[in-house]
């Protein structure tokens, strides 16, 4: 059995996919690891949309400066906020941190199944907001957070150690 620690220290940005679509079973289980992420006073602010058409898939990774293997994916899952679920007032930017949490069990769970992803940051840049929000016909109340294209990679993904003893503080700075 795979240990959840292991897919953690094993996740890497994948950006070159395998030409064959992802089955049906794991885009629901990434869905649903994706809603099993916490959530500030349990609002679910998040929405997804998927993709698998090419024709919106070019038109993602072109309006993305960053984001040109999306044309490349079979799949790509758009982690949106929905502020008809958000806090409101101070409390509204919570949403970010939901729909983050999300997006790493997104991350994760490709791992877990043998697929790759990559996070690509649309908000809060607000030409790149506008521009995927045209191309999925996003409700006003829906704000993209990022694009994850998704796949079979094609190699193994190298793996970076993180570890940095400098960043840790203990007790105080």
């Amino acid at each position: 059995m795979i240990m959840a620690i292991d897919e953690i220290y094993t996740r890497a940005s994948v950006r070159a996919y395998e030409k064959r679509p992802v089955e049906e079973e794991k885009v629901k289980a990434l869905l649903k690891a994706a809603m099993s992420a916490p959530s500030a006073g349990n609002k679910q602010p998040w929405a997804f949309v998927v993709v698998t058409e090419a024709e919106r898939l070019k038109a993602l990774s072109e309006v993305l400066p960053y984001g040109g293997m999306i044309k490349e994916a079979p799949l790509a899952i758009i982690v949106c906020g929905d502020m008809t679920r958000a806090f409101a007032g101070d409390e509204q930017d919570f949403w970010v941190q939901d729909a983050s949490a999300a997006t790493e069990n997104i991350l994760l769970a490709a791992r877990s199944l043998g697929l790759g992803a990559v996070w690509i940051g649309v908000y809060p840049m607000k030409d790149r907001a506008a521009g995927v929000a045209r191309i999925l016909e996003l409700p006003e109340q829906a704000v993209p957070l990022n694009v994850l294209p998704v796949g079979y990679p094609q190699k193994e993904p190298h793996v970076i150690d993180k570890w940095d003893e400098k960043k840790i503080h203990r007790e105080k700075w």
